[in-house]
C-alpha cells in the first residue's frame, strides 16, 4: 500500500472506528506514574513504525504494534466493558480468547488504517481530570490539511495507568462504539461467535 496523502488520511481517521485510532497510537506503558509520557512515548512509537511501513508490510507493522497495545490498554476492562453482562456468562477460557481477539483486530486495524508516512506529527495539549477518577489527555494530530483531535482515557490500575477508551474530534468514545458493534452479534451468534468473527476479521486484514 502506498503512502496517503494528508487530505486522504484525514478522512480516513475522522471515519475509523476511535479505538483503531487509539490503538494505532499505542506504545509500551512508561515506567513513570503519568498518563502524558504513556500517551507521549506510544506517539512516538507509531511514527517509527509510519516511517517504515512500506518496508514492514502489513504484518511486519502489525506484529510491531500488538505488544505496546497490549502493555499500554488494559484490553480486559475494554473487553468486559464492550459486552456487558455477556462477560459474567462467559467461561474463564471464552474471557481469555475474547481478550486475545479483541487486541488482534485492533493492531491489525492499525497496521491497514497507518501504511505510509507524509509528515504527520503529534502534539500533547494538556491534561485534565475526566469522570470515574480517570485522567483525559488531550492531543492532535497535526496533517498537511488541518488537525484530528483524539482524548485518550487514562484509568490507574493498581500502582500505575493504562489506556482505557479515546475519544476522536470530540465524537464518539471508541467503547461506546464497540458497546453498539459487538452487541449485535452477541445477540445473534453468542461470545463463541463474536470470539470467531473478530480471529476471522483480523486475519483477513493481516493477510493484505
Amino acid at each position: 500500500m502506498t503512502t496517503i496523502p494528508g487530505m486522504s488520511r484525514r478522512l480516513r481517521l475522522c471515519g475509523a472506528s476511535p479505538l483503531l485510532l487509539l490503538l494505532l497510537f499505542l506504545t509500551p506503558a512508561a515506567a513513570e506514574d503519568d498518563p502524558i509520557v504513556i500517551v507521549e512515548q506510544f506517539q512516538a512509537s507509531l511514527l517509527a513504525v509510519m516511517r517504515e511501513a512500506s518496508t514492514l508490510g502489513v504484518k511486519g507493522r502489525y506484529e510491531r504494534m500488538l505488544p505496546p497495545i497490549e502493555r499500554a490498554f488494559d484490553l480486559g476492562a475494554m473487553t468486559r466493558i464492550a459486552i456487558g453482562e455477556h462477560w459474567t456468562r462467559a467461561d474463564e477460557s471464552q474471557r481469555t480468547r475474547l481478550v486475545r481477539a479483541f487486541g488482534r483486530m485492533s493492531a491489525s486495524t492499525v497496521a491497514i488504517l497507518f501504511d505510509g508516512y507524509s509528515g504527520e506529527r503529534f502534539k500533547t495539549l494538556g491534561e485534565r481530570a475526566g469522570q470515574n477518577e480517570t485522567r483525559y489527555v488531550n492531543t492532535i494530530i497535526v496533517l498537511s490539511d488541518g488537525d484530528v483531535s483524539l482524548t485518550y482515557v487514562a484509568k490507574r490500575i493498581g500502582n500505575g495507568w493504562k489506556l482505557i477508551d479515546v475519544i476522536v474530534d470530540d465524537g464518539i468514545s471508541e467503547l461506546t462504539v464497540r458497546k453498539s458493534e459487538y452487541r449485535r452479534v452477541l445477540a445473534s451468534d453468542g461470545v463463541e461467535g463474536l470470539i470467531a468473527a473478530l480471529e476471522s476479521k483480523a486475519g483477513e486484514l493481516i493477510a493484505q
